[in-house]
């Protein structure tokens, strides 16, 4: 949302004040905040501080490297509902200090610093290192403020704002080469400069400007992030208005934001897991392939079975079996009632498939969501369980399902129904949940059971209390580490309650790049885990496609096959080919890899869950900051902390890496290769770019056996490989449950200190 027309009219259509200078500073009695009290003119007589607004600037130090600023307008304005569940592990203790120096008065939250400047008649807050050796951004002249759309003619028109909407704003600088980064699952350039970017949870693909996950936080490669506390609609143009500052605007009298200092890209995540919420811990199993019956094609018990059964025939483990809509029946979603057609014995073919150990765990679709069709909308409606319109009436409309009502989670019984409904299918053997949809959630005259809340801000938060009712009764039943999601919208806190995949994308090479996008974009907000459609959902991938995305898929935490209108078993992509390097031979390959990269992977994934960082896929910028290129890489990804890799995009096999600086060693032939350029070779569909960092210790386990993905890999045989390794250099050893059970590391005679924590046969190679 632009208020200007260039750098100096007011756009015709807005009426806009600015802070012009910092009139008085107030430090709070308990030492821990600032006030500014700031005129939209210059005072330069008494006469001047008559009619004319006032912004109110609050400057607080939350903990360290974190200090919060709010600006109001008029204060006295209601303050609704709902909001971030801000501190849900507990607060940390802060150490602020406030000094009146030559510069102006600063206040420091341990390694993070806002000092206002104080000479006369003038406004800037800048903000830096403590110990002065970096400036992260400034607020300057004409950078908080506030509007009126449409603009105001006189004064007097505030008595009466239903026709018009008010807005407060702050421009931060952005410097010379920086580059922005996150904001959610977003689809486009990964770096945002020059972009007007809204913080607003749409149905719309993956290819375009909307996006399922809107979190208003995003990462400055200059070492620092910003919180913005809403579940309002956030508008940022980031260099999109002023091309050197970032505009960040609200609905409301207020706007809150945190400014977080690493001062790396890493520590900065960690802080805002701390300020949001930690990811949440997935169970080792998790990590094996998904199999899905696909969106809208037609499928019974007979046909689920065929796939299982053919899957293990191909010695492709199905760890997880999921049952996509129409497992319910036609127009009745979401009801959670079986279609007796097609799904005569429900819990009884679940109970087969387990026992033949066809599976492992089986996971089914739901969605929020009830079809007026079924018996349970009128139950519902009657119960008060589904949202209403401001009359009184259900909100319904029939985009999706006909006449569908919303269920209304901010109705305590309502929440309780739901859950009852959910252990009815873990009666039946369901282990977990997709929880689809989600995000198109009506603002305009509608009326929440708790009137407390204000609508715009559900639109984005009924992600949140959505997934966290879910979540919450998987882990009643399954307890606390062994609940999982695969859930589509989400917002800031819902890393809590994992895990997500992307969405709907397109069978094609630009939606396997803008999928991978996604990931990289969401994992900048703390989401340790993350998933996609491999293959594409919409539409028939050619085989190239296909196996192209099955290597991508199972490199990433979670892994799972699912399309639209066509299957997405092997066999049927490629008409059950025999040719080498067919598609069922390239799918086993690569679920072959990944079981052999979970100690390696499973350690990964319990350090960024208690640092709150993402595992796979994690931007190549959150190990190497220091390297400009790194910023701008949004075609390849870490695994973990010592792996990079890419996709191949190109049909001919073509693939391209950019290596940071450094040594790097090829996964496939253990060549060494001196980084800080890009490679580019062919490569067969079993194999793409994968490189793995000097120093690294990686574990590698099994690729067959009994056991799944949680299969006991330390105490079964393995492979160690040392990449260049030195004294010191070291790998964690965590069990399947993601307990810490020892470390190996290299000693100074250069061999492995540690081997007593594993049992079994354990090769040791060395690259050098």
């Amino acid at each position: 949302m632009k208020f200007r027309d260039g750098m100096w009219l007011i756009a015709d259509d807005k009426s806009v004040s600015y802070a012009e200078e910092v009139y008085t500073l107030t430090p709070r009695e308990d030492g821990k905040a600032l006030n500014l009290l700031c005129p939209t003119r210059k005072i330069f007589s008494r006469g001047d501080t008559l009619n004319l607004s006032t912004i109110s600037i609050d400057i607080e130090a939350q903990f360290d490297g974190v200090l919060s600023i709010e600006a109001t307008h008029l204060s006295g304005a209601r303050r609704p509902g709902p909001d971030f569940d801000i501190f849900p592990d507990g607060k940390p203790e802060v150490n602020v200090k406030i000094n009146k120096g030559d510069k102006g008065t600063t206040i420091s939250s341990g390694s993070l610093s806002a000092t206002v400047k104080d000479e006369p008649h003038q406004f800037e807050i800048q903000f830096h290192a403590t110990d002065g050796s970096k400036i992260l951004t400034n607020l300057q002249n004409r950078s908080v403020g506030f509007a009126y759309s449409p603009g105001l003619s006189t004064p007097k028109q505030v008595e009466d704002l239903s026709g018009r909407k008010h807005y407060m704003f702050t421009q931060t600088d952005l410097s010379v080469g920086e580059s922005i980064h996150g904001l959610g699952e977003r689809f486009g350039a990964w770096n945002k400069v020059g972009q007007n970017v809204e913080v607003w949870n749409e149905d719309g693909g993956t290819s375009s400007d909307q996006a399922y996950k809107n979190v208003s936080f995003w990462l400055s490669s200059r070492g620092y992030g910003v919180f913005i506390d809403t579940p309002d609609k956030v508008d940022l143009e980031i260099g999109s208005e002023r091309c050197s500052r970032l505009q960040t605007s609200v609905p409301g009298q207020r706007l809150k934001w945190y400014i977080i200092y690493g001062p790396t890209p890493k520590e900065v995540l960690t802080k805002y897991s701390i300020l949001t919420g930690k990811p949440g811990k997935l169970p080792a199993w998790s990590y094996g392939l998904w199999l899905s019956t696909s969106f809208t094609t037609s499928y019974d018990e007979k046909t689920v079975t065929h796939f299982v059964d053919t899957m293990r025939s191909s010695k492709i483990p199905v760890e997880v079996f999921h049952f996509d809509c129409f497992w319910l029946r036609a127009f009745h979603w979401t009801d959670f009632v079986w279609d007796p057609e097609y799904f005569p014995d429900p819990a009884g073919q679940i109970k087969r498939m387990k026992e033949a150990g066809l599976v492992n765990k089986v996971s089914v679709w739901t969605n929020p969501y009830i079809g007026q069709a079924s018996p349970i909308f009128k139950f519902a409606a009657e119960k008060g369980y589904l949202l209403k319109r401001t009359n009184g009436d259900i909100w319904q409309w029939d985009l999706w399902q006909t006449g569908m009502g919303i269920v209304d989670f901010t109705n305590p019984e309502a929440c309780k129904w739901f859950a009852r409904c959910l252990e009815k299918l873990y009666d039946m053997g369901i282990d977990c949940i997709k929880t689809d949809f989600g995000e198109r959630i009506p603002t305009k005259n509608v009326k929440w059971f708790d009137e407390s809340v204000d609508p715009s801000r559900m639109h984005n938060f009924y992600a949140f209390i959505y997934n966290k009712l879910v979540y919450e009764t998987l882990q009643r039943r399954y307890g606390r580490d062994q609940a999982v999601l695969f859930a589509r919208t989400a917002c800031a806190g819902t890393q809590r309650f994992p895990l997500q995949w992307g969405g709907d994308c397109e069978s094609t090479p630009a939606a396997l790049a803008e999928s991978l996008r996604g990931g990289l974009s969401l994992g900048l907000a703390s989401f340790a885990s993350w998933s996609n459609d491999i293959g594409g959902f919409e539409g028939y991938p050619p085989p190239w496609i296909y196996k192209r995305w099955v290597a991508f898929g199972l490199l990433c935490t979670h892994s799972r096959l699912h399309g639209s209108n066509s299957y997405r078993v092997p066999w049927l992509v490629d008409n059950s080919s025999t040719e080498p390097e067919n598609c069922t031979d390239v799918l086993r390959h690569w679920v072959q890899l990944k079981r052999r990269l979970m100690p390696y992977l499973y350690a990964q994934a319990m350090e960024s869950i208690e640092n709150g960082w993402p595992t796979s896929v994690r931007a190549v910028a959150l190990e190497f900051p220091g390297d400009p290129t790194a910023w701008y890489l949004d075609r390849e990804f870490m695994i973990g902390s010592s792996v990079i890799t890419a996709p191949v995009f190109e049909e001919d096999g073509t693939g391209e890496i950019y290596l940071p600086p450094g040594s790097w060693f090829n996964f496939w032939n253990g060549e060494k290769v001196e980084g800080g350029k890009w490679l580019k070779e062919q490569f067969g569909f079993l194999s793409c770019p994968l490189f793995v960092r000097q120093g690294t210790v990686l574990v590698l386990g099994q690729a067959e056996g009994d056991g799944g993905f949680a299969y006991d890999w330390l105490n079964s045989d393995g492979e160690i490989r040392l990449y260049g390794a030195e004294e010191g250099n070291k790998a964690t050893l965590v069990d399947r449950e993601g307990t810490q059970k020892g470390l190996l590391e290299v000693g100074n005679d250069g061999e492995l200190k540690g081997m007593d924590f594993l049992s079994g046969e354990w090769n040791v190679q060395k690259f050098d």
